[in-house]
């Protein structure tokens, strides 16, 4: 028997190269568009075929062995064109009880039952089934005294939750769930409480257990990772294991030297300016800086900024001339 084939890749809107994360991602974003509940009453019957083809499409790209054999077929086959299915292929079975819930009658092409020998079960004989919750990622924004110092933070995430309705189950009465649009998960939202670990670098990942998406049947929930990302400070700069900043000095204290008090991680220190300390000479305050594992800390490095006067006072000015006079004279 020649049949159409049909591009599954085309059908959910990926290439044939894309990861299981992406593939389960177009399905989705598809299936909410197409879900004919979700459509007026006069497209129903349109959103129908293409919800019947979208979820044909990732029956097969979902399941590596299915969509191994479906790659046989090459990368040259185009809708529209005649397929006769190899000997190879006749027969075939790869799915189970419980891979998939339709709650259309005759949910599958010819195409797929040629390739895959069958149809898939309908409603009532869907049998759930135990899936691990994904495991989610997002951002956290820390300055860099919380980074080091560790804390506290209260974030709220967005996840996924068992559909109330149906149960995880993804159908209702013979029929996909109408709360969930057929998906088994409502969005949610929640507030953790989050322990930032002293130390954290940017980049850093921080796992937490059991907060990511929910799970179907006994399948527990997936975890959250959270990477951080060290905020832009207004003194300091990380570079490394190190701490940059600036420190900002009278012409006379770059000339002669002095002690002045500056900001570091540990709050504020005095320390020791050396003579003849110019615009541009950086500072080092020894074991200043951040942490490095089990190596200490850092230092940190403070160059220096020589503020000229905008509006000094007559003296002032006077002893800045007297300074000019020694000056070119050579004194």
């Amino acid at each position: 028997m020649s049949v159409k084939f049909r591009d599954y890749y085309e059908v959910l809107g990926v290439g044939r190269g894309a990861e299981e994360k992406e593939i389960k991602a177009a399905y989705r974003k598809l299936a909410r568009k197409w879900h004919p509940d979700l459509r007026p009453p006069a497209e129903k019957a349109a959103a129908e075929e293409q919800f019947k083809r979208i979820n044909e499409a990732y029956e097969v790209l979902k399941d590596p062995e299915k969509r191994a054999r479906y790659d046989q077929l090459g990368k040259n086959w185009r809708d529209g064109q005649d397929f006769q299915a190899p000997p190879d292929m006749e027969g075939v079975r790869f799915y189970s009880q419980g891979d998939f819930a339709s709650g259309f009658e005759g949910g599958f092409s010819d195409f797929f039952e040629m390739l895959f020998g069958g149809a898939a079960p309908r409603g009532k004989g869907f049998r759930r089934r135990t899936v691990r919750g994904e495991d989610l990622e997002s951002e956290i924004g820390l300055t860099i005294e919380e980074a080091y110092r560790g804390t506290v933070k209260s974030i709220r995430v967005s996840g996924s939750k068992i559909c109330p309705a149906c149960e995880g189950a993804a159908v209702r009465e013979g029929s996909f769930c109408p709360q969930c649009g057929g998906m088994g998960s409502i969005a949610a939202e929640k507030t953790l409480e989050v322990k930032i670990p002293p130390g954290v670098r940017e980049g850093s990942r921080i796992r937490l257990k059991g907060q990511g998406g929910a799970g179907l049947g006994e399948g527990g929930p997936g975890d959250l990772f959270l990477k951080v990302c060290l905020l832009p400070h207004p003194l300091f700069r990380l570079a490394g294991k190190d701490i940059e900043s600036e420190v900002t000095l009278y012409p006379e204290q770059a000339l002669l030297g002095d002690r002045v008090t500056v900001q570091t991680l540990d709050g504020p220190v005095t320390m020791t300016v050396p003579p003849g300390s110019g615009a541009g000479k950086k500072l080092r305050l020894r074991g200043k800086g951040y942490p490095d594992g089990q190596k200490g800390r850092g230092d940190h490095y403070l160059r220096v900024n020589v503020d000229v006067p905008r509006n000094p006072g007559q003296k002032e000015k006077e002893l800045y001339q007297q300074l000019y006079d020694l000056r070119q004279k050579g004194e």
